[in-house]
């Protein structure tokens, strides 16, 4: 089913990087534990299970209705603006070293993506990182300078 969408449009994205196998005894207790009830309650195909079992969401299929948001026992899916590329993919408040250690790539609030940040739209809260879309400018520098690759360009251009 395609839905037409209107500039600027909103969808879902989950707060988890999606490298690390989901289960409900991960280390990180913050990303996803790969239950599925997200994709199941999404009535438009826009949420699924990537090969490691974390939730992904299609922003192409997804109309923003919130459903998975509500679904998510881990309360790491939102809702965001599609013309803003950047989001962090973590949910981890572990700091530093418990953070590394749960996983790879979770963001250990070093604050180098806050410092990097020319509009203010980013800082480390509760140990990761937190964009305000409304100040966002969409540049990618945090994504660039990310030592852990926490933060992520959904066109993918930025690495």
């Amino acid at each position: 089913m395609a839905v037409k969408k209107k500039f600027p449009c909103r969808a879902a994205v989950v707060a988890c990087n999606g490298t690390c196998a989901a289960s409900a005894v991960s280390r990180c207790k913050y990303g996803c534990v790969g239950c599925g009830n997200c994709a199941a309650v999404c009535r438009f195909g826009a949420v699924s299970l990537n090969e490691n079992g974390v939730a992904e969401v299609d922003e192409e299929k997804c109309i923003a209705c919130g459903m998975c948001v509500r679904a998510c026992p881990q309360d790491i899916i939102r809702l965001h603006e599609c013309a803003n590329y950047i989001v962090v993919r973590c949910a981890n408040e572990d700091k530093g070293k418990e953070a590394r250690e749960a996983c790879p790539v979770s963001c250990i609030g070093c604050g180098i993506c806050e410092k990097t940040c020319t509009a203010e739209a980013i800082h480390v809260i509760d140990s990761h990182a937190v964009i305000d879309e409304s100040l966002c400018l969409s540049c990618g520098m945090c994504a660039v300078k990310c030592p852990r690759h926490a933060i992520a360009d959904l066109r993918g251009i930025l690495a």
